[in-house]
């Protein structure tokens, strides 16, 4: 027999779960209690990916308002697993299970959503399963390894009916959503360029040599849909990102996502009608890096409007005040708006308004998590209970991510192309070769 949630409460205020006392419940902690009451609303949840992101989850698991029982910690790396667990142990009081294997987890109908922030070439296969096996899918960006991949995440979605969110947590900003409504209302005028930067000074990256895998690491499983090679040193741990293209999406994919995402959502604009792109490794010559670390990209859209990247991995020069951002300008004024605040100009480049937000997001540091990415998967809770609209859902954010499938077609055919803005193909052959990616064998991610 059921009992309803208000039923249940009161048979617990009556005696079933102990007296409250001094904040406590007798016989068991006020964190265990809370976890009981909300009970009929919790939500199961599942990490698969316990790597530099972690941090990120450990409040929007943890505090209260979320509800949510964290039921797997899973990560193909043995150390990241058992780390994990040390830290949620901080957090929370009780353990959730460990696992390697990302397949056991969604086997699991206990799992109501999946979080999934294991490196790129997983992002898309992994929600698709998830979302194959009845979970909604939280997942890290970028949400997919190339076009097709794009494509398929956004079809799963709606043939498999979960809710799905990309992790460009600034669209939860509060202070971006006040400017860029602002912006929507026509503060600056008409819009008509955003320029999205982001800078850093990474180091001199290890050339790859192969060794045996790491102590506790799955490598078969790290791969998962790649093609199968053997283990290289360092790749594993996050330097993936710049060893070729089976894994990694450059930093186009790693942070640029953010920042064009902000830049199309002030412009109000969809797929481009062009992309072009200047890009080249100019730092550390001779070292393991194998793709761009320095790239100017320029997408041009319908109603003469135009986004601008200027993407710079390996040289810290601050050009912009600030180590990512995004500039919109207007016929009337122009905004400058990062994690941290917005300045509004007049024409003349006089400052009208500041708001320097309260945010405690990090900028260009490695991992991090904050109020920003707090409240993006808070809001993700809320819209798989129905009680809230998703700030990132997948079918928009799709689209700025395929701006950065774009910028990395460019670069690698070394050549600009038109692109169709009502299906995204590309007018290039050779861009068309790059619209998927090869995969082993049996691997190959399929809507539904």
């Amino acid at each position: 027999m059921s009992v309803n949630r208000r039923d249940f409460i009161k048979k617990v205020s009556v005696g079933a779960a102990g007296i409250a006392v001094g904040g406590k419940v007798m016989g068991m902690s006020a964190k265990s209690y809370n976890r009981i009451i909300g009970s009929n609303d919790r939500l199961h949840v599942a990490i698969a990916g316990l790597g530099r992101r972690l941090g990120a989850f450990y409040e929007p698991i943890s505090v209260k308002r979320a509800n949510v029982e964290l039921l797997y910690l899973c990560d193909v790396m043995e150390k990241q697993r058992v780390g994990a667990m040390q830290n949620f142990s901080k957090q929370i009081d009780y353990k959730p299970k460990l696992e390697n294997d990302i397949r056991r987890v969604l086997d699991d109908p206990k799992v109501d959503l999946l979080i999934n922030a294991t490196p790129d070439h997983w992002h898309t296969p992994g929600s698709i399963m998830a979302m194959q096996n009845g979970k909604h899918v939280y997942v890290e960006k970028p949400c997919s390894h190339n076009m097709l991949e794009n494509e398929l995440l956004v079809e799963a979605s709606k043939k498999l009916n979960k809710v799905v969110q990309m992790g460009n947590q600034q669209r939860s900003s509060p202070h971006t959503i006040e400017i860029i409504d602002e912006i929507h209302r026509g503060i600056i005028g008409k819009p008509y360029k955003a320029l999205a930067f982001y800078t850093n000074s990474r180091g001199e990256v290890p050339l790859q040599q192969k060794v045996p895998a790491p102590a506790g690491l799955d490598w078969d499983l790290f791969q998962g849909p790649a093609p199968r090679r053997e283990y290289t040193s360092e790749t594993w741990n996050y330097n993936w990102h710049w060893y070729g293209w089976d894994y990694g999406t450059a930093e186009t994919g790693n942070n640029a996502t953010h920042e064009l995402d902000v830049a199309r959502w002030a412009l109000g604009v969809d797929l481009p009608q062009r992309v072009d792109v200047e890009a080249a490794k100019r730092h550390y010559e001779n070292d393991g890096w194998e793709m761009y670390d320095t790239m100017d990209a320029t997408f041009r859209f319908n109603g003469n409007k135009i986004i601008q990247w200027d993407g710079k991995s390996r040289n810290g020069y601050d050009t912009y005040n600030g180590g990512r951002g995004t500039i919109i300008y207007g016929s009337e004024g122009s905004v400058f708006v990062d994690r941290e605040k917005y300045i509004l100009y007049d024409r003349g480049g006089k400052v009208v308004k500041e708001n320097s937000a309260s945010s405690n997001e990090g900028g260009i540091a490695l991992g991090g998590g904050g109020d920003m990415t707090t409240g993006h998967v808070i809001n993700f809770f809320e819209a798989v209970r129905g009680k809230e609209k998703l700030t990132a859902p997948i079918d928009d954010a799709s689209i700025s991510m395929a701006m950065v499938h774009y910028a990395n077609i460019a670069y690698r055919i070394d050549k600009g192309f038109d692109v169709d803005e009502g299906t995204g193909r590309i007018f290039d052959r050779d861009a068309m070769k790059l619209w998927s990616r090869d995969y082993e064998p049996g691997w190959e991610p399929t809507a539904w």
